[in-house]
C-alpha cells in the first residue's frame, strides 16, 4: 500500500509541474511516505531528518512533506522537522500547499485519492488498492487510527484500472487492502456509505471479475484476515486459474490467550482447520504468515505454543516481528514486560524453525520446471518470482525481463531457488 500511495503521490506532483530529481541533493521537494505499523519504521524517519538538515545548508529552496500513516503523537513530534505534514487521503488537494498562488487549479482537486491515476513504477507488477482503512482494531495495529474505517473502492473502478494495466503489458496484478477479504462486508455504521460502491460484490466475486479479464497475467492479493476467510473464497482461489497458489495468512500467535488479547477473533484450532481446508482444495498452495513475538504478557509457554504451530503447519515463509509499542492502540495500555533481549531470542528461535521447514518445502522444486516472471537482471542472472511466489535467481537473458519464462530449478535455499532458463 505504501508503494501504491507513492505512485499516486508521484502522479500528483508531476501534474502540478514537478519532475523526478535524479539525486536527492538535487531535489527542491522531498516527500517522506511514512508507515507507523512498527517503531523501526518511525525511527528511520528520524534518520532522514538529519539528512534533510544537511541538504538545507546548500539548498535554501528545499521543502519537505511527511505523509502516509502518521499517529497523532508522531505528528506532533515531526511538525518542527517538516515543512508540511499532509494527509494522504487529501492528496488531490496538495496543490494548494505546493503552488499556493496558482489561479488555474487542476481538475484533480477534490478528487478521491484512490481515483488518481498512479505513475506506475514497478513494471511488470502493478499494485491496485481495493480498499483503504480497517474495522478490525487488532490491539497492536495503528491502521484504524491512521487510515480510518474501511472504505471499499468501487468494483467498476478496480476492473477498469486492471483492464488498462493488462493492455499496457502488466503481468502481475496485486489487489491490496488491509483486509482484502472484508471487501464488500458491511457494518451497520458504514453500510450506507459503502452500499453504492460495492453493489453486493464481495472479495470472491471481485476475484472472479478480475480473473475473467482477457490476457496472460497473474493475480495476487494481500492481506487476509483468517476470521473472514470463507469457503467461497477458497473455492474461488481453487477455480480461478490466474489467481496464484500463494497466500499470506497472518496467524500472529500460536496461543489462544494471546490471540484474545490481540483481538484477533479466532482460535489456534480454527486457524489450523482453515489451513487444512485451504490445503485440501489447493494442495500445492504456498503459505506464508505473520507472527509477533513478545506481545505484552507473552510468557515462555505461550511463545512455545507459537513455535509448535510453526513446526506443525510448515509455512513456506513467515514474516516475524518483535512487538513494539504503538501509541493510541489498545496494547499500549498493557505492560510491555517482555525484555528486548528475550524478544530477539524468540525471533531467532522461530527463524531457525522457519529455515528448516522452508528449505524442506523448497527442495521439492529441485528438478522441476517452473514459470517465473523476471523483474531484475544482474551479471547474467534474472531475478523474479514463480507462480507460487518463490524467489528465483536464474541464469538467463536480460531481454526476458517482464515476460513469463520457464526455468529448471537446480538448487534450493530456505529463502529461494536457483535455476536456469529453458530456451
Amino acid at each position: 500500500m505504501n508503494r501504491s500511495d507513492s505512485e499516486r503521490i508521484a502522479s500528483v506532483l508531476e501534474n502540478i509541474g514537478y519532475k523526478k530529481a535524479s539525486k536527492i541533493d538535487e531535489a527542491d521537494l522531498i516527500v517522506t511516505n511514512m508507515c507507523s505499523v512498527r517503531q523501526s519504521a518511525v525511527d528511520r524517519v528520524y534518520g532522514l531528518i538529519q539528512k534533510f538538515g544537511r541538504l538545507r545548508t546548500t539548498n535554501y529552496k528545499l521543502r519537505t512533506i511527511l505523509t502516509g500513516c502518521i499517529l497523532k503523537k508522531d505528528r506532533r513530534k515531526f511538525t518542527e522537522y517538516f515543512d508540511y505534514i499532509l494527509n494522504i487521503k487529501e492528496l488531490s488537494n496538495w496543490e494548494k500547499y505546493l503552488v499556493p498562488n496558482r489561479r488555474d487549479r487542476s481538475k484533480m482537486e477534490q478528487k478521491n485519492y484512490l481515483r488518481i491515476t498512479p505513475k506506475y513504477s514497478s513494471f511488470p507488477a502493478a499494485y491496485v488498492p481495493i480498499s483503504t482503512g480497517c474495522n478490525n482494531f487488532c490491539a497492536y495495529c495503528v491502521v484504524p487510527y491512521t487510515r480510518g474505517p474501511l472504505i471499499h473502492r468501487p468494483a467498476e473502478d478496480i476492473i477498469k484500472e486492471v483492464k488498462e494495466l493488462i493492455k499496457k503489458g502488466y503481468r502481475e496484478i496485486w489487489l491490496l487492502g488491509q483486509n482484502v477479504n472484508s471487501y464488500g462486508i458491511q457494518r451497520e455504521t458504514d453500510a450506507k456509505q459503502n452500499a453504492k460502491q460495492t453493489q453486493n460484490i464481495n472479495f470472491s466475486k471481485l476475484l472472479r471479475m478480475v480473473n475473467d479479464i482477457p490476457g496472460d497475467f497473474w493475480i495476487r492479493f494481500t492481506s487476509s484476515h483468517p476470521k473472514d476467510f470463507s469457503d467461497e473464497l477458497i473455492k474461488t482461489m481453487a477455480e480461478c486459474k490466474k489467481v496464484t497458489p500463494y497466500l499470506n495468512l497472518p496467524v500472529q500467535s500460536g496461543n489462544d490467550k494471546i490471540l484474545r488479547k490481540m483481538n484477533r477473533n479466532y482460535t489456534v484450532q480454527k486457524y489450523k482447520n482453515l489451513v487444512k481446508k485451504i490445503r485440501k482444495k489447493i494442495p500445492d498452495i504456498a503459505l506464508s504468515t505473520d507472527i509477533i513475538v513478545g506481545f505484552p504478557g507473552e510468557i515462555k509457554k505461550q511463545f512455545e505454543n507459537t513455535a509448535k504451530l510453526l513446526r506443525e503447519i510448515k509455512f513456506d515463509m513467515a514474516y516475524i516481528a518483535q512487538y513494539s509499542l504503538r501509541p493510541g492502540t489498545t496494547a499500549i495500555k498493557m505492560k510491555d514486560n517482555v525484555p528486548q533481549k528475550e524478544k530477539k531470542k524468540r525471533e531467532q528461535i522461530l527463524t531457525e524453525i522457519l529455515k528448516k521447514t522452508a528449505l524442506e518445502k523448497n527442495k521439492k522444486y529441485i528438478g522441476k520446471t517452473v514459470k517465473i516472471l523476471p523483474v531484475g537482471w544482474e551479471k547474467g542472472f534474472l531475478f523474479g518470482k514463480s507462480f507460487h511466489y518463490k524467489t528465483i535467481k536464474a541464469k538467463g537473458l536480460k531481454t526476458m525481463l517482464g515476460q513469463f519464462i520457464k526455468v529448471k530449478i537446480i538448487d534450493a535455499t530456505p529463502w529461494g531457488l536457483l535455476g536456469k532458463q529453458i530456451v
